[in-house]
């Protein structure tokens, strides 16, 4: 770990090694993980796009996945919270699609699905969001004739059911991988990639900062949850661990990856700036017995505030281009 703020600018030879053991760290994986149970085929994964973006999905038929995850705003929404069936808000900002892959085994802010199959079923058949039981999905579906045929071929013998049109679009959304950025040029050796405010917010981000502490590995999640001290009632992980104090107002770490195209932030869309949000932890948020014990206040000036900033955009890739697709009559 980083020891200093300015780890780079000194004793090159060793800041060299251990900026490499740094970097290591943070490497892209060379494939996407699918499931033995769910496993990838390009045909799967068509029709989980194609349901991913079909408001026959919904009850009112007005809303559809990319409602809430929108590719143009970073898989998420630019709004505080995301909006459900009736335009009602719902009660949390939609938690990004990006990598999802990667989900350990962990699913929604608060956790509660086990797999991205189960979260996929989740807002469909929720009320306040596209309200529409999956048996009645199935019957859509069936009636038109293409998704029928398409069904039979990617799922022979099952056709179309709950469990597929969810193992569908969970293929397509793990396929849903952040761009490559300006850092992972920089992990992979082009030193001019990113600027040295960039490379100095990386050590800090590694060292006195303590952001590695949550936001580890390549996807920057532990896939944990956290109490970091927001102003808010709603008790996030503490609905499923009720006797476990720290899970108390917790909620998944979440990926910084296409950071810059996310604004809001936090689970509830609470803080509208990356500044904001480094703001919020440099005070330490509020002290209470469910905080994060890596929660602490931190003695960080305005210069390695921006530094940190600076380093967090360079994670935010070019925006990838997602084609619609044509949705069968």
């Amino acid at each position: 770990m980083a020891a200093t703020p300015y780890v780079f600018s000194f004793a090159p030879s060793y800041a060299q090694s251990n900026a490499q053991v740094l970097k290591a760290a943070y490497r892209r994986p060379a494939e996407i993980p699918f499931p033995s149970e769910n496993p990838y085929t390009p045909e799967k994964a068509a029709l989980g796009k194609a349901l991913y973006f079909d408001p026959r999905l919904s009850g009112a038929q007005n809303m559809n996945c990319a409602t809430c995850h929108n590719p143009s705003f970073g898989w998420e929404v630019p709004v505080k919270t995301a909006v459900g069936a009736q335009n009602k808000p719902l009660d949390r900002q939609a938690p990004a699609v990006l990598n999802q892959a990667w989900g350990s085994h962990v699913y929604f802010w608060d956790g509660r699905a086990k797999s991205l199959e189960e979260q996929a079923k989740g807002p469909i058949e929720a009320p306040a969001e596209m309200n529409l039981p999956l048996s009645e999905a199935v019957v859509r579906l069936k009636a038109v004739p293409d998704y029928k045929a398409w069904f039979e071929k990617v799922f022979p013998g099952q056709g179309v059911t709950p469990d597929t049109i969810v193992k569908a679009i969970a293929t397509y959304e793990r396929t849903v991988v952040s761009s490559y950025a300006p850092f992972d040029a920089w992990v992979d050796g082009d030193e001019n990639a990113i600027s040295e405010r960039a490379k100095r917010g990386f050590a800090l981000f590694n060292g006195a900062a303590k952001c590695a502490g949550c936001h580890t590995g390549w996807n920057f999640t532990d896939n944990k949850f956290h109490d970091i001290g927001t102003t808010t009632k709603d008790i996030g992980r503490g609905k499923f661990e009720p006797n476990n104090i720290k899970a108390q107002f917790a909620f998944k770490t979440p990926t910084l990856r296409d950071v810059a195209q996310r604004a809001p932030y936090m689970f509830d869309g609470s803080l509208a700036t990356l500044e904001e949000v480094m703001y919020h932890y440099v005070g330490g948020g509020i002290e209470r017995p469910s905080r994060s014990d890596k929660m602490q206040p931190l003695d960080l000036t305005p210069e390695q505030i921006a530094d940190i900033i600076e380093f967090m955009k360079s994670l935010t890739g070019s925006k990838q281009v997602v084609t619609l697709p044509v949705l069968p009559n």
